[in-house]
């Protein structure tokens, strides 16, 4: 079996993989969603490099970026007001993934293994990662 290079379930020390939410929207029925939990988008360090995954209305931006290895992305981000959740405890399937109509929450649920059918929110996933993280 081909294991992925950016699986949750097969990180190991040169792989880590944060959740980020914000309040970041310009689409005007998302400002209905919990301050702070309109958008979310995905981290990931892989060795020496980082990696933004940001799923947008019209198109998923990823992004290799320049800094260093030692900076800090996940305070960066902390320190811009947003939440930020490290990944950990999840355990994907060996199956097809629920489908459900494309948005942020799914493209971050895709990148990190998630297959909760019910986590439709950016509010509904940072409870769900936090809820993992103290269980």
């Amino acid at each position: 079996m081909v294991k992925p290079l950016l699986n949750p379930e097969t990180a190991n020390e040169n792989q880590v993989m944060w959740v980020v939410f914000s309040n970041d929207t310009d689409i005007g029925f998302l400002k209905l969603l919990r301050i702070g939990f309109r958008h979310c988008f995905v981290i990931i360090k892989q060795n020496d490099s980082w990696m933004i995954v940001d799923p947008r209305a019209n198109q998923t931006d990823i992004t290799i970026l320049p800094h260093p290895p030692h900076f800090n992305l996940p305070r960066f981000f902390m320190g811009e007001g947003k939440t930020v959740c490290k990944i950990t405890g999840i355990i994907t399937p060996h199956k097809i993934a629920p489908l459900f109509p494309m948005s942020c929450v799914e493209t971050v649920k895709r990148v990190i293994g998630l297959h909760k059918r019910f986590i439709v929110t950016p509010y509904g996933l940072y409870r769900y990662l936090t809820k993992i993280k103290k269980g």
